[in-house]
């Protein structure tokens, strides 16, 4: 039953443009598919317990980097989301190594990839006569063009936002298949303990964060191109960084499909109080944000799906196990009986 699960969830997808064009609906539907995508690059590295509070370093150098050179060059968002994300992996190699090298983890760890995208945030801010400042720029209009990028239709974009995060999927189911895996989670238990056992802790902790960071820019570049306007409170600095971990911890960081389901979640409620209020409460959802973390983290640690996925599995073994009481209840009575 569940191998069909899947494969379901995903046609209907593919078929619902079809059957509910709105380009409203559709327009929020890719938003969550773009920032699902974030998200779940977010997990890779936050599921083994390093828990980065900075990507908003990556996803602005890679939607600034893409959006320059296509401004100023003429130069393809497809080839300057392989620039931005090189770029990405080299910052997260920088930071990666500095941090790993001098034991630098845990909430140390998290305070150092902060201040990373709050200084990432700030350059763009200070380098104004390029990257339009605060004030960010736009893009440039090409017109219909799958090379550049830009769609009349939502609907291509929204086709597009789902391909990007099918990909996403397949490489955390691609971790969890190779070697990464085993190491990351023994690291993530006990380092000391891990060392002593031959893991190169170095090694495979800067390969899931360059990973991360490489995917991460990538997003940047998919909603900037989305969206065709850069802003670096939008896609850099301590917002968007805590958006993005909010999003993946909300629905179940350590589960392939926990950081769709929060980031579905949180992108429908933002956009039902913009509907309803307005600009009557603003900021309030960044409150509830605040509020809901400090619960998720002292009562539900894995998250909405993690827990529920937990509560059904657990439920069904309590089923299964007595279900297997009765039957071995019943056998010495049959055999009694003949």
């Amino acid at each position: 039953m569940k191998r069909f699960i899947v494969p379901v969830v995903f046609l209907a997808l593919l078929l619902f443009p079809l059957v509910f064009p709105s380009p409203y609906v559709l327009h929020i539907i890719t938003l969550i598919f773009i920032w699902s995508f974030v998200s779940t690059a977010w997990s890779y590295m936050g599921r083994f317990g390093l828990v980065s509070l900075g990507h908003g370093a990556f996803l602005g150098l890679g939607a600034y980097t893409a959006g320059l050179l296509f401004n100023q060059v003429g130069l393809s968002p497809w080839i300057g989301m392989i620039l931005g994300g090189g770029i990405a992996v080299l910052l997260a190699l920088l930071i990666g190594y500095s941090c790993f090298r001098f034991g630098v983890m845990g909430d140390y760890f998290a305070l150092v990839t902060l201040a990373l995208g709050e200084i990432v945030a700030l350059l763009l801010v200070a380098f104004r006569k390029y990257t339009g400042g605060s004030l960010g720029f736009t893009l440039n209009r090409m017109g219909n063009s799958f090379w550049y990028m830009q769609f009349e239709e939502k609907v291509y974009f929204y086709y597009l936002a789902l391909a990007f995060l099918i990909v996403a999927l397949l490489v955390w189911k691609w971790i969890d298949r190779s070697k990464m895996q085993k190491a990351l989670r023994a690291i993530g238990e006990d380092e000391i303990a891990a060392s002593t056992l031959g893991i190169r802790i170095i090694r495979y902790k800067l390969s899931v964060t360059m990973i991360s960071a490489f995917f991460t820019a990538i997003g940047g570049v998919l909603y900037a191109q989305y969206v065709t306007y850069l802003n670096p409170h939008t896609l850099s600095g301590v917002a968007p960084s805590l958006d993005v971990a909010f999003k993946a911890i909300l629905g179940g960081m350590y589960h392939l499909w926990g950081p769709t389901i929060g980031t579905a979640m949180i992108v429908s409620l933002d956009e039902y109080i913009r509907v309803t209020y307005g600009t009557k409460f603003v900021g309030i959802s960044q409150m509830a944000y605040g509020l809901a973390l400090v619960l998720l983290i002292i009562f539900l640690p894995k998250g909405i799906y993690g827990t529920l996925r937990d509560l059904v599995l657990r439920g069904s073994d309590r089923l299964e196990r007595s279900k297997a009481a009765k039957d071995a209840s019943r056998l010495p009575e049959e055999g009694h009986s003949e």
